[in-house]
């Protein structure tokens, strides 16, 4: 099945992951350098022993592409991604005069009395974002995280470069480069940005007329992360190679720290009890011209048959 080389990361590190302190205070069980191969031309690797939601997915990878670091957007078409990150730009700031929202982060699930009033705070500033363009402009931006970098590189001398058009552009012009690469992690802006990217570059490969991608994830949260990794890549991969005209080949997933966070163990333990079914197909629109033009409609799945989704906590 398609999904056996994420299965096998899952028990890997369950078998072999060394334990781990790490940014948000939860711990981990990691392994570092750890690579999956999907054959595209199989069907769409989207998880298939717990429901992903496809459609987080395609609005989130569209927001890349678009250029947009503003959680807008994504409110727009119902994703809730990258909430809490805005979310704790707004209630550290001078402008906010809530309740107490020191830590949130911890307190919201250890702390049954504050999740309500978490959870109203949270409401009244995604319905904030959503009608307020002031408001949104002011704390629905996260910084140059990925669409700031993959469409609008700032340069030292004040110009920007959009890495996408131009891969684009060097795969139907010189489909052998060794330089069709695009780079998320910019050294500069890494300060300034809501989180740093985890998903930090990748790169495409032409060979009998096939278009495959590798991705190297300096971190991968591999029950909650990995599996939308894993999807928008593989998407990315398919937009990309409409638009330069080719098939199809292999998606290529390089992870750095990968890792179970250990609120995680649990939920992956269930999920390796579950039997992987046929991957989806996945189905792309003739409409759109031009790849900055796909919307959500012009891309849709079918076949897709997930065992029932299995919660677990975000850490942030």
């Amino acid at each position: 099945m398609l999904e056996d080389a994420y299965l096998q990361l899952a028990r890997d590190i369950l078998d072999h992951g060394t334990y781990k302190d790490d940014r948000t205070g939860t711990g981990t069980y990691s392994l570092f350098g750890y690579q999956m191969r999907f054959d595209l031309s199989q069907g769409f690797p989207l998880l298939t022993t717990k429901k992903v939601p496809f459609g987080l997915i395609k609005s989130e990878l569209l927001w890349f592409l678009h250029g947009d670091t503003n959680i807008q957007y994504l409110l727009q078409h119902h994703n809730h991604i990258w909430d809490e990150w805005a979310f704790k730009n707004w209630v550290t700031s001078d402008a906010y005069t809530g309740p107490d929202m020191t830590n949130f982060e911890h307190r919201r699930l250890d702390d049954p009395a504050f999740k309500p009033v978490y959870q109203a705070q949270m409401q009244a500033f995604d319905d904030q974002i959503l009608t307020d363009d002031a408001f949104a402009a002011k704390f629905g931006n996260l910084g140059d995280v990925y669409g700031a970098q993959w469409r609008h590189w700032q340069t030292r001398n004040g110009q920007a470069i959009d890495q996408i058009a131009n891969v684009v552009a060097m795969i139907k012009q010189h489909p052998d480069s060794r330089r069709l690469i695009v780079s998320a992690w910019n050294p500069e802006d890494v300060p300034s940005m809501a989180l740093p990217p985890c998903h930090t570059l990748f790169q495409f490969y032409v060979a009998d007329g096939k278009l495959s991608c590798q991705l190297y994830q300096r971190s991968g949260d591999v029950f909650l992360g990995v599996p939308f990794n894993i999807a928008s890549y593989a998407l990315l991969t398919h937009l990309v190679a409409k638009a330069t005209g080719l098939q199809v080949g292999e998606f290529v997933h390089t992870l750095g720290d990968a890792h179970i966070y250990t609120n995680h163990l649990d939920q992956v333990k269930e999920q390796l009890t579950r039997q992987p079914k046929a991957a989806p197909q996945l189905v792309l629109s003739d409409r759109p011209a031009d790849l900055f033009d796909t919307q959500m409609s012009d891309i849709q799945l079918t076949g897709y048959d997930p065992a029932p989704a299995i919660k677990a906590p975000v850490a942030i």
